[in-house]
């Protein structure tokens, strides 16, 4: 049998989603609880790796079990985890359902402080400038985005994708109704690794007036890397939402 695990999580003092060797992750938190309540080792299947100090509102992994779960495995499972990993929900889906390839749309949110805010430390990430950007050029920027289905420009080094395609559906920024705040919503079939910080990073630029318009139209027709790109830091990623045609 087969199931859908949905979760949330504060990613700031782990190595990222992913089971590693030298840092604590959230898959390896849930597979040693989820061991402890079972009495044997349980693989999970993540819909996607997640950069270490992202977070996740609405993440999903798979998991098979041989007979029925306990009803209170939610429950147990929460009481044993730490306080930063939350479990919601656990899904009975068929048997060929796969958290990560079945995924038709990922969404993803950027906050980025206006004013250093010490209760949102590692929640969001404070953009150290006087002067706040011009909102209007950051959207110029997103929207520029939607043109193009290819990517390269915006993958990190040493990615193991075999396609920088991307199915790009929003792209764009909002300012918080009390100012404080600008925040970078984008959603896609996929993304690349890296991807997303490195475009708030892009129209962070533009709206500098460090790179410009043309720069970046050239980048994404040539698929070639842009010039002076930056990323920025991980605390202000979260991802939000992932959907599946059958939840």
């Amino acid at each position: 049998m087969r199931f859908f695990l949905e979760l949330s999580y504060n990613g700031a003092r782990y190595g990222g989603w992913q089971r590693q060797p030298n840092a604590p992750s959230i898959q390896a938190s849930l597979e040693d609880i989820l061991a402890v309540i079972l009495r044997k080792q349980v693989p999970l299947t993540g819909c996607g790796r997640t950069d270490a100090g992202v977070h996740a509102k609405g993440y999903f992994a798979h998991l098979d079990l041989d007979s029925p779960p306990p009803s209170d495995l939610i429950y147990r499972l929460n009481r044993l985890l730490p306080d930063d990993i939350a479990v919601q929900a656990l899904h009975p889906v068929h048997e060929q359902a796969h958290a990560r390839f079945d995924a038709i749309q990922r969404r993803y949110r950027y906050r980025v402080l206006l004013g250093k805010d010490p209760f949102l430390q590692g929640q969001a990430w404070w953009l150290p400038q006087a002067e706040p950007p011009d909102i209007r050029k950051l959207n110029e920027a997103a929207a520029l985005l939607l043109r193009y289905k290819d990517f390269a420009p915006f993958c990190k080094t040493g990615t193991d994708a075999i396609t920088r395609r991307c199915d790009l559906r929003e792209s764009f920024w909002l300012r918080s109704a009390d100012g404080t705040e600008l925040v970078y919503w984008v959603t896609s079939d996929r993304f690349l690794r890296g991807m997303i910080r490195l475009i708030v990073g892009m129209c962070l630029r533009v709206a500098a007036g460090k790179t410009s318009l043309e720069e970046v139209r050239h980048a994404m027709e040539t698929q070639q890397p842009l010039p002076g790109s930056e990323s920025v830091p991980p605390d202000g990623l979260t991802l939000m939402e992932v959907r599946y045609p059958y939840l």
